[in-house]
């Protein structure tokens, strides 16, 4: 039982952190935001989640995912198209998550050829757009993968459901 409620706690510390200052609405379990799907098939992550040590500092906020130009892009959730359209010359889609709090989870997409406009109900699994012509934030063709809460830039692949987390033993300390 003891192992149970240590993870229930775990759970809820990452909950936590990966939705701060989420307000009342916000999901009270990860499983609740969690998603079971990647946005391209069979992705290579290329760069990883870097976060800035300062809001204007360098960093990498988002994840890189090898896609070849044409790749169907999937959403990981059910939401609303914040915004669909070109910023800096590279196709953009912006979709806001569903039941994520207040202020909603927002998940971004580009570079993607848009399928969906602005103000559109999107499903999970939909085919939002396609992966966009390559640009030189890659080695090769990929789809950059970020997600918001506000002003606040997250991980995505902290929500990426991969089943029931396991405690193990930890060996050689002695118990309290």
């Amino acid at each position: 039982m003891r192992a149970k409620q240590c993870a229930a706690t775990a759970a809820l510390a990452l909950t936590a952190l990966l939705l701060p200052d989420a307000g009342p609405e916000a999901p009270m379990s990860p499983t609740a935001t969690a998603i079971t799907a990647w946005p391209v098939p069979d992705p290579t992550v290329l760069r990883g989640w870097d976060p800035p040590p300062t809001p204007y500092a360098a960093g990498h906020r988002g994840v890189d995912l090898a896609a070849p130009m044409g790749t169907p892009v999937r959403a990981v959730r059910a939401g609303r198209v914040f915004f669909a359209g070109q910023v800096a010359g590279r196709g953009v889609l912006s979709i806001e998550l569903t039941n994520t709090g207040t202020p909603p989870l927002r998940m971004t997409y580009e570079p993607i050829d848009p399928e969906v406009k602005k103000g559109a109900e999107v499903r999970a699994g939909q085919v939002v757009g396609t992966v966009g012509e390559p640009t030189s934030h890659c080695p090769t063709s990929c789809v950059h993968w970020g997600l918001r809460r506000g002003d606040t830039y997250l991980n995505p692949l902290a929500l990426l459901h991969r089943g029931p987390s396991r405690l193990l033993p930890v060996l050689g300390v002695p118990l309290p």
